[in-house]
């Protein structure tokens, strides 16, 4: 069995890249194969174009978004690792999305939400947030962007479970790291297991 995890931070050093240290040390120890597609480093374009639109009249996707179709084909389950910045994804896990998971590959353009043409493999959501628990308890925000990210986005492309872990508090070094890298470690462990 196979894993993608697929990282949008710039900084080697970050907490989101801890993050995914601690996640591939559970997919190990649960004895599974991994990817890692770095986004930055790979040096992946966000940068939806005219040619990528193309999609929408059939016409197959460049040659950079075929390889990395390739690699979510390949995996039985996908990890997606990215902060939260302006209560959303960064630009560049963004534009992975607009791009990689393409009409026609992806979905059936019909406004369908049962559209996919994917077969349901499992996803777990890693999201370092600096949001506190005070704050998520009155504006309930990252409550609101499960939804969008469950229903608008990976459920439309049929990804199935998901599971969604915002670290709150995670936007210095501090307390509460270790949890939230213990919760990275059990979900690599077990990204298998509730499909």
């Amino acid at each position: 069995m196979h894993v993608l995890a697929v990282i949008s931070h710039p900084n080697k050093a970050s907490f989101s890249h801890a993050v995914l240290k601690s996640f591939v040390v559970g997919v190990e120890e649960a004895g599974l194969s991994y990817d890692i597609a770095d986004l930055y480093k790979e040096g992946f374009s966000p940068v939806l174009s005219e040619r990528d639109l193309l999609q929408f009249k059939g016409v197959e996707m460049p040659d950079d978004i075929l390889a990395y179709q390739a690699r979510v084909e390949k995996a039985d389950a996908l990890c997606l690792i990215f902060p939260t910045w302006w209560y959303g994804m960064p630009a560049m896990m963004k534009g992975w999305l607009d791009r990689v998971w393409s009409a026609g590959w992806a979905y059936d353009w019909k406004h369908d939400p049962e559209g996919s043409l994917l077969p349901p493999r499992p996803c777990t959501l890693l999201i370092p947030t600096g949001v506190s628990e005070k704050m998520e308890s009155e504006w309930r925000c990252v409550e609101k962007l499960a939804y969008l990210y469950r229903q608008g986005v990976l459920g439309y492309c049929g990804v199935d479970p998901i599971e969604i872990h915002f670290m709150l508090d995670a936007a210095e070094y501090g307390q509460g790291h270790d949890k939230h890298l213990q919760t990275a470690l059990e979900a690599g462990k077990n990204i298998l297991k509730n499909q």
